[in-house]
């Protein structure tokens, strides 16, 4: 699980190797997910920043196919972060808080019926002390103290989810039917946490009415677990392994989908700790990120991935000179989008055919944005993120959220970007845990 703030088509294509700023290791052979139809086509993409709740920094971590972009939003203070809603890309929507501080969408949301599942901290003081997964690694302020919980929002009202005896819990994906993932503590004190957590915590699945946490159980030999997205006909993916610090590392020893009951190891690209899972479409194309071997000490060396029951996990790769990539969004068509980075940058990817490209070299210049990274991508193509305003080749203080449109235009329009300078505090927030 990594912090996206900031922390992400049925018939359209990329850009297929043209742009000088294209690159990666995907493998051709997941071509076969997309339509045929010969060639692949470059889109270029129209961009509309999204305004914050008052504030100066947002970012668009979901989209449907109602064109919902919901995301998190600073305030007019600035302090404090709450779940946002921009509705055909209106006004920011403030969803509220369930009486605490924060709140945020952090995962991408695939109910075209009104339903947002998210994340939010009461006014409840944690019990025992707890840092908890949202306030460690959602939210950027220093933990309030407060007990987070997962909520679902419905028809202008945020309620809270119930966890499996414990303190806290954290809702993330939620699919058509009103089914609703995330994961949740048990009253268990579990030895494998790293203080300041303390309860064992397992992966759920809510039902419509969001009343009945179902757990679901980690792999044999693991303790803990959590669910992160699911698909319109049941499939969960999460991740599996330990306690640890309640946010990814070696709680994400092995990256899992649930089939029913049953959690089914996807293997990995070949380290011991961060393999998450993102996102999954209804074709069950799975895609996340997952360590490469030689993290035997949790430090993330990770690269974003696909994964399909024919061909397992494969490398995406990550944009020339980056370092580290995370897949965030899969649609039907198997466009995936996310981020690509490294200790001095961050850049919005899409991957098709084979092929990464920097998003920003397919959106015209005029744009004043600067693409930082891609959360989601709708089955219309249209993509949900958080961007930042260039002035003077740097990115200024003023960083919306965005949605990108691709025109439909055939022509080759992909053009080489230079990288703003990102300034110290944004890279903190993009690069929370990922850069030591």
């Amino acid at each position: 699980m990594k912090f996206h703030l900031i922390a992400y088509a049925l018939a359209l294509a990329v850009l297929a190797g043209c742009a000088s700023n294209a690159g990666g290791g995907g493998s051709a052979s997941t071509s076969a997910l997309l339509p045929a139809g010969g060639s692949p086509v470059s889109y270029q993409y129209t961009v509309e920043a999204l305004d914050p709740l008052g504030g100066t920094l947002a970012g668009a971590n979901s989209i449907n196919n109602q064109n919902w972009a919901s995301g998190i939003s600073t305030l007019t203070s600035g302090s404090y972060f709450h779940a946002a809603l921009w509705e055909n890309g209106g006004a920011a929507m403030d969803l509220g808080t369930l009486g605490g501080p924060n709140s945020g969408v952090e995962w991408p949301n695939k109910s075209d019926r009104g339903l947002i599942a998210g994340i939010s901290e009461t006014s409840a003081p944690q019990k025992l002390g707890e840092i908890w997964s949202c306030a460690l690694a959602f939210f950027p302020q220093p933990p309030s103290g407060h007990i987070c919980l997962g909520f679902a929002w419905r028809n202008g009202a945020m309620s809270a989810l119930p966890t499996l005896g414990g303190n806290n819990g954290f809702a993330a994906g939620a699919n058509e039917h009103g089914d609703i993932v995330g994961w949740a503590e048990t009253r268990k004190h579990d030895s494998t946490c790293t203080p300041p957590q303390v309860l064992q915590f397992e992966a759920v699945r809510y039902d419509g009415n969001g009343r009945h946490p179902k757990e679901l159980r980690p792999l044999r030999g693991d303790s803990d677990g959590a669910a992160t997205e699911i698909n319109d006909r049941g499939d969960v993916v999460g991740i599996s392994g330990i306690c640890d610090q309640a946010v990814g590392r070696f709680t994400a020893r092995h990256a899992v989908m649930w089939h029913g009951n049953k959690p089914v190891d996807l293997g990995s690209l070949g380290g011991v700790a961060w393999n998450t899972p993102m996102a999954i479409n209804d074709r069950g194309v799975i895609v996340g990120f997952s360590d490469l071997t030689g993290d035997s000490t949790g430090t993330p060396n990770f690269h974003a991935f696909l994964w399909t029951k024919k061909t397992g996990m494969q490398d995406l790769g990550t944009l020339p000179g980056d370092t580290y990539s995370e897949a965030l969004g899969v649609n039907e068509a198997g466009q995936v989008v996310g981020e690509s980075f490294s200790a001095s940058s961050a850049r919005a990817f899409i991957w098709q055919n084979g092929t990464m490209t920097d998003l920003n070299t397919l959106i015209p210049p005029s744009s004043g944005l600067y693409l930082l990274y891609a959360n989601d991508v709708n089955d219309q193509g249209d993509i949900a993120g958080g961007a930042c305003v260039v002035v003077s080749d740097a990115c200024s203080s003023s960083q919306p959220a965005y949605v990108a449109t691709p025109t439909g235009s055939a022509a080759r329009v992909s053009r080489a970007v230079k990288k703003p300078a990102l300034p110290p505090a944004l890279l903190r927030l993009l690069h929370r845990r990922a850069i030591p």
